[in-house]
């Protein structure tokens, strides 16, 4: 099965100590179990990919009419939460109803993982983009005000892209080339090395790393 990727939770991070003793931070995540809930076809949709739904408990009214004739359809229990991936190969044989596990992941290989980004609200500059600011010595009118934004005689005019104050953050992002570091079948856990996009609990994507060029 040419499926890169998996649905999975992000349940926070810890850390576990390699062979050598040094200790590595990683990101603890649900990766599956996943069960393929629709292949579209190139023929039929325009593109080559299959929809999977992360399997959850969920009580059959909270999903709507539509939604519960395409899992009828499919012959899946109702499901949260679904996601497509990208297939290469057009004679990929996944069909409806197929499991995709955790195990589909090796130890070592890497991996990209897209969620959304906590949202921080409405922040300054010097949150948001990490301006520096004024001085903060008494006497100082310039704290952590934006500054100059455009010179008066040329271009008259603000640039376009200037960085302003605004809201920050809630945005779909993705770590790539994270390192697996463990694999726990039974649990249907994987440890990535590094930060994953996110609060503790948000649905995420995990994809196989492309290889290098």
């Amino acid at each position: 099965m040419a499926v890169n990727g998996i649905l999975g939770i992000k349940l926070g991070m810890t850390q576990v100590f390699a062979d050598d003793g040094t200790a590595v931070p990683c990101t603890v995540l649900q990766a599956g179990p996943c069960v393929v809930v629709q292949r579209r076809t190139k023929d039929k949709d325009g593109y080559d990919a299959v929809q999977l739904g992360l399997v959850e408990f969920i009580k059959p009214q909270r999903v709507n009419k539509a939604l519960t004739g395409h899992f009828k359809k499919a012959g899946v229990a109702p499901l949260r939460y679904v996601g497509e991936f990208r297939i290469d190969d057009s004679k990929d044989e996944a069909k409806a109803g197929d499991r995709i596990l955790v195990d589909h992941f090796k130890i070592g290989e890497f991996v990209d993982v897209t969620g959304v980004s906590k949202g921080k609200g409405f922040q300054g500059g010097v949150k948001r983009w990490h301006f520096r600011g004024g001085d903060a010595s008494h006497g100082s009118m310039f704290h952590r005000a934006p500054g100059g934004i455009g010179a008066s005689s040329f271009p008259s005019r603000v640039w376009p892209g200037q960085h302003f104050p605004g809201h920050m953050g809630n945005e779909r992002k993705t770590s790539k080339n994270l390192r697996v570091v463990r694999i726990d079948s039974e649990e249907n856990l994987l440890l990535v090395c590094g930060a994953v996009p996110g609060p503790a609990g948000r649905y995420i994507f995990i994809r196989k790393a492309k290889p290098a060029l």
